[in-house]
């Protein structure tokens, strides 16, 4: 968006710029601007202001507040050429721009109304102090078809085999080729039956066979490490953003069970028609 333009002279425009304003003054109803008798307003210029890139709004005070306000002129004296009511589409684009804006603004009240500071820390000490799963594994697995061959496999890596070899060499599973490493991963990660085995395993350890949904596992545990808790302050909008989501779906489902909602039913259509701009000008 381009907001400084040469500036527009009285020489053919008919404007009207209001005189001087004590800061203290103002508020968002503040005149700034009269074209042809509409009225251009601090509000509409912060808004204006709100909306650009940050390298605009890194340019000097002075200069963005009068290409904003140059811009807003312009585009006054446009909108002006067009003496129609508002076209379908500018009609529908307000409809939805409202309902967004007007869902923010609720979206924002239920936050303040549900979420308050004890809710954060609660919230912070039961997902990193209180929580059991402090601690992160990495291991190593090879998945085999059958018990026997897990078996098998279990005696050749205790007998000192290497293990990624093994597993590069008998594994089915999709990190055979990278020797069976698994990586880091935490509690609620792996399948249960796997990550029962790995938890109760020793640093170093081989398991036996441990059957899964996807086949025969055998697995190493390479290493273990406690989690580092990060202080709440680090991850305070996190936690917020977690409470708020939560609170907005539990206010949008009670909204939805005592709201009057009513699907209309479309019958067989095309799903494409979404795509079909031509019903916008009208």
């Amino acid at each position: 968006m381009r907001i400084l333009a040469k500036p527009i002279t009285a020489a053919y425009i008919a404007i009207t710029i209001t005189p001087a304003f004590a800061e203290n003054h103002m508020d968002a109803s503040t005149v700034v601007a009269t074209v042809n008798g509409t009225e251009i307003t601090l509000g509409h210029m912060i808004l204006v202001r709100e909306a650009l890139p940050a390298q605009y709004q890194s340019l000097p005070d002075d200069k963005l507040f009068q290409g904003i306000i140059e811009q807003l002129i312009k585009q006054t004296l446009l909108s002006q050429l067009n003496e129609d009511a508002d076209s379908l589409r500018t009609q529908l684009t307000i409809d939805n721009d409202r309902r967004m804006m007007r869902a923010s603004e609720a979206v924002d009240l239920i936050s303040s109304q549900a979420i308050g500071e004890e809710d954060i820390v609660a919230a912070y000490e039961a997902k990193f102090v209180n929580a059991r799963a402090g601690r992160e594994f990495n291991a190593s697995h090879i998945l085999v078809e059958t018990e026997e061959r897990a078996i098998n496999l279990v005696e050749k890596a205790k007998e000192g085999n290497d293990f990624a070899k093994l597993a590069k060499e008998f594994s089915t599973g999709p990190s055979g080729s990278n020797g069976g490493q698994l990586g880091w991963f935490q509690k609620g990660m792996m399948v249960p039956p796997f990550e029962e085995v790995v938890v109760a395993m020793e640093k170093g350890a081989v398991s036996g066979p441990v059957k899964t949904d996807f086949g025969w596992h055998v697995i190493k545990l390479n290493d273990v490490r406690d989690l580092s808790v990060p202080p709440l302050k680090q991850i305070r909008d996190e936690i917020f953003a977690e409470l708020r989501q939560q609170a907005v779906l539990e206010r949008v489902s009670q909204l939805q069970d005592t709201g009057d909602v009513a699907l209309t039913d479309l019958g067989d259509f095309d799903a494409g028609v979404l795509q079909n701009l031509t019903l916008l000008d009208q």
